[in-house]
């Protein structure tokens, strides 16, 4: 799956900061561009882990891929 990434320069810290638009929260930094790339890259698969869920009995739990 591809996410676009905004990435910004800022020329008093010289970092890098990363943004994934589609996953509302989800942004990370580097001091390189190629830093930042791997990072948000991390932050991505991250965002997207399944975590615990707590299902009530009458409720089931189901998958659905996309793409």
């Amino acid at each position: 799956m591809t996410f676009r990434v905004i990435l910004e320069h800022d020329p008093e810290t010289g970092d890098y900061s990363a943004v994934c638009p589609e996953l509302p929260g989800c942004a990370s930094a580097g001091q390189t561009e190629e830093e930042a790339r791997a990072n948000i890259r991390e932050a991505i698969e991250l965002y997207l882990a399944p975590g615990e869920i707590e299902l009530p009995d009458n409720a089931k739990l189901v998958e659905v891929t996309v793409g």
